[in-house]
């Protein structure tokens, strides 16, 4: 059976770019020009025969041209208005495909202009979070922090780069590597191919480095305190630096980053994302999360990682046809200091000083190594499920101990019945959810007995004669 396509608008739109009448069309593609006005109002389609005709006549990209544009950008106009500033509004899906059908230039525009307010709106919380915390105030310079730079170039490639993995599965293949003994493939590959030797060395030697790269010797060193999972992605992420630096050097290049500092930074975290994806191989990977239904436990077990690796894996699932469920990841320590952070599921962060209390990650420090599950409501009306556990980084003896974070892990809680640790929360009822914030300066929540300081778009109210849960009562919106 033939291939057929509505696409109407896209030949409306190239044949007026050639300039030309129906009529004009019509002859060229030998049909009738009340033919191609059926064909222009998608109410004909196109079929293959009549496409090739069109590549032909006017050279166009057929893949691209029968590309499904229309559909994307139905699930592109459908992330606009799910946004809370349009409830209320009767907005149906009819609708949607009604725009991208007849006006697809149009709806690009909608979505081209919603993401514009959302970055207006990030920058202006970002800047309300930096007047916030004074103190921090001479650390801000115009060029930014490189490793917000280098978080802001993972986060416009929503964490996952194709030539990466391929680059990794390539490894497997050229290695002739196996599964259940890894380290001992890349280090017969690293000695083969690249006439590197691997070498464990004791902590005292190593002192505060867990891997180091003799370029003279041609030697890897690692620390006998990097876990066996910890030691295999060390290696896998030197092989990133040995073998593929001219691909590493085309992503930092492409990102125009503002200096060297933030380039190296950039550069080491592609050779991490290299070494995960050796690692956790995408396609088996995939497979086992969804089957799993994002079982960390099993999945750190069936692939030799850590909690924190399968964590942070889980937010790069974002390949055409095999995407995973899109999750937010964050690290922090006991002081709330974050040291890793994606939104892939539009939840969103401080970037300055400290975080929700009442989000699950800071309640993990309670119960070290026990995982939390939590509902959760930002302000906008937005609700996240996030699960949260501690873990812990290799130290190096007494005098070093190891050193303890929180990660979290979520996702919109429309996505969160994929999820096993989901089970047994009622997903539909969001007034059940632990109302959160960004942080105390930003939240609106006024009654939160949590509050560590007032918020910036409330007047305070010091009464000596009244304390309340909070140590800080406001003034009614009425009264501002």
């Amino acid at each position: 059976m033939e291939k057929k396509a509505m696409l109407g608008p896209k030949v409306r739109r190239l044949r007026r770019d050639h300039g030309l009448t129906q009529a004009q069309m019509a002859e060229q593609l030998g049909i009738s020009p009340s033919y191609l006005n059926l064909i222009e109002h998608n109410q004909r389609p196109v079929t293959v025969p009549l496409l090739l005709k069109l590549g032909h006549q006017f050279g166009v990209d057929l893949q691209a041209f029968a590309e499904d544009e229309e559909s994307r950008l139905v699930a592109g106009l459908r992330e606009v208005f799910a946004d809370p500033l349009f409830n209320g509004s009767d907005i149906k899906n009819q609708d949607f495909r009604e725009l991208a059908a007849v006006a697809p230039t149009l709806g690009q525009a909608v979505v081209a202009l919603y993401r514009g307010f959302r970055g207006a709106r990030d920058d202006l919380q970002a800047l309300a979070e930096r007047v916030a915390d004074r103190e921090k105030l001479h650390l801000v310079q115009s060029a930014g922090f490189p490793q917000d730079e280098v978080r802001d170039l993972f986060q416009a490639h929503s964490n996952h780069f194709p030539d990466l993995e391929a680059a990794a599965e390539s490894l497997w293949q050229d290695g002739k590597l196996e599964r259940g003994d890894l380290y001992r493939g890349l280090v017969d590959w690293l000695n083969t191919q690249h006439s590197v030797r691997v070498r464990l060395l004791p902590s005292e030697v190593m002192g505060y480095a867990v891997r180091r790269f003799d370029r003279h010797s041609r030697r890897i060193l690692l620390s006998e305190m990097l876990a066996p999972s910890g030691r295999t992605f060390q290696l896998a992420c030197q092989i990133a630096l040995l073998r593929h630096r001219d691909l590493l050097n085309g992503i930092v290049e492409s990102a125009n980053l503002s200096g060297d500092e933030a380039r190296r930074l950039a550069r080491i975290g592609l050779a991490n994302y290299f070494a995960a994806a050796v690692l956790m191989p995408y396609a088996r990977f995939h497979e086992a999360a969804t089957q799993l239904r994002y079982d960390i436990e099993i999945l750190r077990r069936r692939f030799d990682a850590s909690f924190e690796q399968v964590c942070h894996r889980l937010t790069t699932l974002h390949r055409s046809g095999a995407k995973g469920v899109p999750f937010f990841f964050m690290r922090v320590d006991s002081a709330g200091n974050v040291s890793k952070r994606f939104s892939g599921a539009g939840f969103h962060f401080a970037r300055f000083g400290g975080g929700c209390p009442r989000w699950i990650v800071y309640e993990a420090f309670r119960t070290p190594g026990k995982i939390h599950s939590q509902m959760a409501e930002m302000p906008d009306g937005t609700a996240y499920f996030s699960i949260a556990r501690t873990v812990v980084k290799a130290g190096g003896g007494h005098r070093s101990p190891p050193q303890q974070f929180a990660v979290a892990l979520g996702c919109d809680v429309q996505h969160a019945a994929q999820v096993t640790y989901a089970d047994g929360f009622d997903l539909s009822n969001t007034d059940a959810a632990t109302p959160i914030g960004v942080n105390c300066r930003l939240c609106p929540r006024l009654d939160c007995s949590q509050r560590a300081f007032p918020p910036l778009n409330h007047r305070l109210i010091v009464d000596e004669n009244l304390r309340g849960l909070s140590p800080y009562l406001f003034a009614p919106p009425s009264a501002e």
